[in-house]
């Protein structure tokens, strides 16, 4: 309200009507013309400001924590009880409010009691997704039948507390460039009331935890502190490419959706994730507020469909560049795990391999991520339990 009598109400008031009515009229425009160049003054400056502000920008960073495939079997270092303890532990210790935890209850039996350990992080406050019954890939199987296993989750897992109708693929493969299967699917999820719970920061670290286990079964030296700091930097540098790229797909930064495991290294070292995330500029969000965003709700069709968001985003605009972040390029991704967390020298590379390499390495639209020029190294040799050697 303008207080009768102050600066504002003095500026813009139209006077009565008289004698001098044209004169008033044209000072009153003038004013009006004042007050919005002191406005524009004032405030273009600030938002100049404000955008140059690397804080500023940094508030623009939110990303959610979900975690696949629950429930998974013993890991490298703890029983599947132990490792459901500390994952809660962790969450609460870094002030997670709320994860998701994606669910195959095809896995789930009285033998595992993985129902219990579901039910322990809704109590702590998450909430659980559908990712399938059985965990099969769409390539795999027919639409009718993939949507028949969705159906079995769904018997299983609705109604229960913290359910949210949200359903994630196996492997991220949505059908990759099969758009007919894919639409088909899609359009079950639509009339079943399920909306896709998108991927849209992916750094393997399911493969990370496929290291370890291999390395502690091979009776390998593990240098923990280094595979701390490989997995952290690793999810971080994942989460960073993924923004870039989506604000360069669409012009703007919905809140990220980060995909994890329910892994042991997610369990060890969960806290100092979370710490090197905001550090890096990130506020953690609810999957509730980033599943809200309307880029989570496209159900529209794609190029191709078989990794996360930004990329199928990307490749449907024909967005140029690097559309895959370098580590899950698998055999890079275990040369650093050689290197750093065991210690083992990496294998030498020839002539004739980087020749080889460099034919394979252009980035197409295929069903398998590979990222390439750059990033392309020799497969290295694997063992039978697949430790990079």
């Amino acid at each position: 309200m303008k207080r009768r009598g102050g600066l504002l109400w003095r500026l813009t008031r139209k006077r009565r009507r008289g004698a001098t009515a044209t004169l008033d009229a044209r000072l009153y425009r003038v004013r009006i013309g004042l007050l919005v160049g002191a406005i524009v003054v004032i405030a273009v400056p600030t938002a100049i400001n404000l955008e140059r502000s690397r804080g500023w920008r940094a508030e623009g960073k939110r990303i959610a924590l979900t975690f696949d495939d629950v429930p998974r079997g013993p890991g490298a270092f703890y029983t599947p009880e132990q490792r459901a303890t500390l994952l809660i532990a962790g969450l609460r210790a870094a002030g997670v409010a709320q994860a998701a935890f994606f669910a195959n209850p095809g896995r789930i039996g009285p033998v595992n009691r993985a129902d219990a350990r579901l039910a322990s992080y809704v109590a702590a406050g998450h909430v659980v997704g559908d990712h399938s019954f059985s965990h099969r890939d769409l390539a795999s199987m027919p639409a009718a039948a993939f949507l028949g296993d969705i159906d079995r989750a769904e018997h299983w897992l609705r109604g229960r507390p913290g359910y949210r109708p949200w359903f994630r693929f196996p492997g991220l493969n949505q059908g990759g460039r099969d758009m007919a299967k894919r639409r088909a699917v899609v359009d079950g999820l639509i009339a079943r009331g399920l909306q896709i719970a998108w991927v849209s920061v992916d750094g393997s670290d399911w493969n990370i935890e496929g290291q370890t286990i291999a390395a502690k079964r091979a009776g390998l030296g593990i240098d923990e502190a280094a595979l701390r700091d490989l997995y952290v930097e690793t999810m971080v540098q994942s989460a960073d490419f993924s923004d870039a790229l989506m604000r360069r797909t669409i012009g703007r930064a919905p809140p990220q959706v980060l995909l994890l495991h329910e892994t042991d290294v997610a369990a060890r070292y969960l806290p100092d994730l979370v710490a090197a995330l905001r550090k890096d500029g990130w506020a953690i969000v609810t999957a509730d507020a980033a599943f809200a965003d309307p880029v989570y709700h496209d159900t529209s069709d794609f190029v191709s469909a078989n990794g996360t968001l930004p990329e199928a985003l990307a490749w449907r605009k024909g967005v140029g560049g690097k559309l895959y972040y370098e580590r899950n390029d698998l055999p890079l991704a275990n040369r650093l795990f050689a290197e750093r967390v065991l210690h083992r020298a990496p294998l030498a590379r020839t002539a004739a391999a980087r020749t080889s390499s460099h034919r394979r390495c252009p980035v197409q639209l295929h069903p398998w991520r590979r990222v390439c020029a750059s990033t392309a190294f020799v497969t290295p040799r694997t063992s039978r339990l697949g430790i990079a050697v």
